[in-house]
């Protein structure tokens, strides 16, 4: 009995020691998958702002069109908003999740282009209606939530705009393409059969919701004519 219960010891401690040497070599793997950067998003030092030290401080709220582009420029994505052309629901305004760029982190032009597919429900409404609404919110970034603001608040400094999609033209089509994949990587390999195009939205007005009271209308001439800093 003595000499059975001394096996079973043995057993159990070489099982505890191979699960300790396992743990070992596996707390390297999975420490890497907690604090690298997601392949598929821009990640640190390519365009991911949800990191404190890269989010630039938010420009005075009294100042739309400055709010305006610094809200597109640290948003990867925003929703669009078409008119469907589905059957169910065809005339019905239609959102979708898109990524979007407006140049490389801290050269922002403010021009919000993104990576299209024939494919996406999107793109076959924009071919029967090239108008959309694009809305951007800094409940993407950590300036929402280190303030304790609520996505729907005002305070969570969110903007509209709206105008037409357009396919970009062979002379911007070089900065288009470095914008989006410089913050969203996992585009390069996206399949080529899915007839990717790079368009942005040719904006005709903007509304900026960055306190109570109602939205700031801010005109196209206001939004580009502001030099980021």
């Amino acid at each position: 009995a003595g000499a059975r219960r001394a096996a079973s010891r043995e057993r159990a401690s070489s099982g505890a020691r191979a699960a300790m040497t396992l743990t070992a070599l596996l707390a390297p793997a999975l420490v890497a998958l907690l604090v690298s950067p997601a392949s598929g998003r821009g990640g640190r030092d390519h365009g991911d702002w949800d990191v404190d030290r890269r989010l630039p401080p938010l420009p005075p709220r009294e100042d739309g069109p400055r709010v305006a582009r610094f809200v597109t420029h640290v948003s990867d994505w925003g929703s669009l908003a078409t008119i469907s052309t589905i059957k169910e629901v065809r005339g019905w305004p239609f959102a979708d999740i898109i990524s979007i760029s407006d140049g490389p982190p801290g050269e922002g032009t403010g021009e919000p282009y993104m990576y299209l597919s024939p494919l996406q429900q999107a793109v076959s409404d924009l071919q029967e209606n090239p108008e959309a609404t694009l809305t951007m919110s800094l409940a993407q970034t950590v300036y929402c939530r280190n303030h304790g603001f609520d996505p729907q608040s005002p305070l969570c400094v969110h903007i509209m705009m709206s105008g037409t999609v357009t396919k970009v033209n062979k002379t911007e089509e070089d900065y288009a393409r470095d914008s989006l994949f410089v913050r969203h990587p996992e585009m390069k390999h996206w399949p080529s059969s899915h007839n990717w195009f790079f368009a942005k939205l040719k904006i005709s007005r903007i509304w900026v919701l960055d306190y109570f009271g109602g939205p700031k209308v801010v005109t196209p001439e206001e939004y580009f004519n502001v030099t980021l800093q």
